[in-house]
């Protein structure tokens, strides 16, 4: 290797932060279809989106697909980043590479970003401060 190897750029070491466990089915294949239809609703973290529905609604996209071999956890978490835009997008790649292996892991990790506890006291302050 020359100082330039060291010092250019590359792609080696890239990793995402979803690491989907082996699909043993041949077939498994998402469709452009179905990638169309998720990223129409991608989810950007504006005021009025809320995350727990955000989840429900990609929930149900994912549904629509089911192959034998394939575990539904595998299709949710390949669509997920498809599913993502701006801001969001970045931070799920900002997490540490493979951490993400389950979609329970996934939503844990989305919903304390952005849907943290502070939210959900606030809106419980909110309820019981009602006049």
């Amino acid at each position: 290797m020359t100082l330039h190897d060291f010092v250019t750029p590359g792609v080696q070491g890239i990793a995402s932060s979803i690491a989907c466990r082996a699909v043993d089915a041949n077939n498994f294949e998402l469709k452009l279809a179905l990638i169309s239809m998720v990223k129409q609703s991608q989810f950007s973290k504006t005021l009025l989106e809320d995350p727990n529905l955000y989840l429900l609604v990609s929930l149900e996209a994912c549904d629509t697909l089911k192959l034998n071999g394939v575990f539904s956890d595998a299709i949710q978490l390949h669509l997920f980043p498809f599913s993502l835009r701006d801001k969001v997008r970045a931070w799920l790649h900002s997490l540490p590479s493979g951490c993400i292996t389950t979609w329970d892991e996934l939503t844990r990790a989305f919903l304390a970003k952005f849907f943290p506890p502070s939210k959900t006291a606030s809106l419980r302050n909110q309820i019981t401060n009602f006049l």
